[in-house]
């Protein structure tokens, strides 16, 4: 199984900005990248989904207005290491935060937002945001 790494939990500063990677292990194969979070007790949240086929690549942004428009997801052009831009932190941000990867569900209108589209899940990383 294929098994992302995320990596880039930290403590951070209200207002501030951050960014957290995800690494996938080599594969051949077209498959879609997830970013969500956690908070304890709470369903875990989706932020963003990017997939990439024949160059384009495909974003779908969660419309939840906690992290519409301050989160922005990215891949490299190897499409191995994807990443999540964290921006205007605020400590309802406080999460574990997790990297999600599927195969075989991108379509023309891009990738899932549903944790329950995700196969395989990295570990997690917490980024605590204090004031």
């Amino acid at each position: 199984q294929v098994v992302p790494v995320e990596s880039g939990g930290t403590s951070a500063q209200t207002g501030g900005a951050h960014i957290l990677s995800c690494e996938v292990p080599e594969t051949a194969d077209e498959f879609c990248m997830g970013w969500f979070r956690q908070v304890p007790e709470n369903e875990r949240e989706a932020i963003a989904a990017i997939g990439v086929r024949g160059g384009s690549t495909y974003y779908n942004y969660a419309d939840a207005a906690s992290v519409k428009g301050r989160f922005t997801a990215s891949r490299t052009s190897a499409q191995k290491r994807g990443f999540l831009q964290l921006k205007r932190l605020t400590q309802k941000d406080t999460a574990i935060y997790y990297c999600a990867i599927a195969f075989g569900v991108l379509t023309t209108r891009g990738c899932p937002l549903t944790a329950t589209s995700y196969g395989s899940w990295g570990q997690g990383v917490q980024v605590t945001v204090s004031s």
